[in-house]
């Protein structure tokens, strides 16, 4: 490519990102803020600075530990599930596992509408199923990371050097011997750094899907913030960033083993 032409197509890549920017922004109508704006946040950072520490743990009733494990379990919980059960969908849609193409492609398809769909989705059709409570938000996060996981394991399939297998092929093995001698070894190290990148981004969703009663601190959350309890509102928000701050140091550090 020529370096006029190339100038040519940033101008007008450049023109194309300000022409969306300024299309976007003419959507966007500024109403004004509510005259209780001030009263709220002034109240809402004094609850925050003085965080409601008697609410971390109660004995007789919820409180904060138990919110936050009940979080945890949801999101263990759904990844476990959805890191096994996305395992024959990824190997139909990594193209090196299929002599056809269409059936690749037919299992993208299918990784692609179940990811489309949002958790938060999800989760209010299994509430409807199920009812409020923590295993609607299970199945919710277990469907959402089917898609999500699939996919990254099958780039993984897709990614991996196909010598070993066709030396095994050579030789005279069988499918199941391939796959267990070489195939498995050479993509569980991304399996398992996949799955626990997921499992940081289940434990932040975990938390979105508690506010609408799938179960998890995001229960309490959103009624603490209906009745304005900014004291109990702060703690919550400490626990939930100390949480999602201590995972995602240990699953850092266990990808960069791993990886």
């Amino acid at each position: 490519m020529s370096p006029s032409r190339a100038k040519v197509y940033k101008i007008i890549g450049w023109a194309a990102v300000i022409g969306l920017i300024i299309w976007a922004l003419t959507g966007l109508e500024l109403t004004g803020f509510q005259p209780t704006t001030k009263v709220l946040t002034i109240a809402m950072l004094k609850g925050l600075v003085h965080p409601d520490w008697a609410y971390v743990y109660i004995p007789e009733g919820e409180d904060l530990l138990r919110g936050l494990l009940e979080t945890l379990s949801i999101s263990y919980l759904g990844n476990f599930v959805s890191a096994i059960v996305c395992l024959p969908f990824a190997f139909w849609a990594a193209a090196n596992m299929s002599p056809f193409r269409a059936v690749s492609a037919t299992g993208k398809l299918f990784l692609s509408i179940v990811r489309t769909v949002p958790e938060i989705i999800m989760a209010l059709i299994f509430i409807k199923a199920v009812g409020p409570n923590a295993y609607a938000g299970v199945m919710a996060l277990g469907l959402h990371s089917v898609g999500m996981l699939g996919k990254l394991y099958a780039e993984a399939i897709e990614n991996m050097d196909m010598g070993p297998t066709e030396a095994m092929t050579a030789v005279g093995a069988n499918f199941w011997q391939r796959m267990s001698f070489a195939v498995i070894p050479q993509v569980i190290p991304d399996f398992i750094s996949f799955t626990l990148y997921r499992f940081e981004i289940n434990v932040r969703s975990a938390t979105l899907l508690g506010i609408i009663g799938a179960g998890g601190i995001g229960t309490p959350l959103i009624f603490a913030l209906n009745a304005r309890q900014w004291p109990r509102v702060g703690i919550i928000l400490i626990g939930i960033i100390v949480m999602v701050s201590i995972i995602d140091f240990i699953s850092g550090a266990l990808r960069k083993r791993i990886v």
